[in-house]
């Protein structure tokens, strides 16, 4: 499979928030205590904002709490805002402390072949605190992170722009990733070449070649 570049999403892809099915942090709040708003009211104000909290149009995590607040006519309690986003900073961290060795492995390897490697992510800013500490964001020639260029997968433009800043055409590319916010489908219609990765994230059907785990991937990108 020849490519001049190969773009990876990031959660789910290159690092995982699960263990065996199970979120690996603790997310047992109560919201009705801490904010006013009982739990199943909090997390479908929150899904209402995704698209808007992954473009950046909420610059971080407690103009988001504070914009669910004030359109439920409820009380802004600044302590248990501060108290919620240091809880997210540090479950945001828990993806990024020990990167799979295949991974490390299978990034090496590409960058061996020359290779240019693209990341293209969506996320909010407390989620990729600690990209550039971690272990993999090294191999990497261009970091696009959704809510710093303001659209996201499977927007055509995030694509494009980390292809432009590649200084590659997309049908020169491959995409890797999950499968989550329709994200093949998207890199297929601009030209990229789509595979699914499913070694942490099986869950998502689709019709575009799937490797198995980071070895299957590095086994179909040998001669690129």
């Amino acid at each position: 499979m020849k490519a001049k570049a190969v773009l990876f999403d990031l959660f789910e892809t290159l690092v995982t928030e699960f263990s065996d099915g199970k979120r690996i942090s603790n997310r047992n709040y109560d919201y009705l205590e801490l904010l006013g708003l009982p739990n199943e009211d909090f997390k479908k104000e929150w899904r209402i904002r995704s698209k808007a909290r992954m473009t950046g149009i909420f610059p971080d995590y407690p103009s988001t709490i504070r914009d669910i607040l004030i359109k439920r006519e409820l009380n802004c309690k600044e302590e248990s805002i501060k108290f919620l986003y240091e809880e997210r900073m540090r479950e945001k961290e828990i993806p990024f402390r020990e990167i799979q060795p295949e991974i490390i492995d299978l990034l090496s390897f590409l960058k061996s072949k020359k290779v240019s490697l693209g990341l293209v992510s969506n996320c909010t800013e407390e989620e990729v605190r600690l990209w550039k500490d971690s272990g993999i964001s090294k191999y990497f020639d261009v970091a696009i992170f959704s809510y710093e260029v303001g659209y996201a997968k499977p927007d055509e433009r995030i694509y494009k722009l980390a292809c432009h800043q590649l200084k590659v055409e997309p049908r020169e590319s491959i995409f890797v990733g999950d499968g989550g916010s329709d994200e093949l489908t998207g890199a297929y219609n601009i030209g990229l070449t789509p595979i699914q990765a499913t070694w942490f994230n099986s869950y998502i059907e689709s019709n575009f070649t799937k490797a198995a785990d980071p070895l299957t991937l590095k086994e179909m990108l040998k001669d690129i």
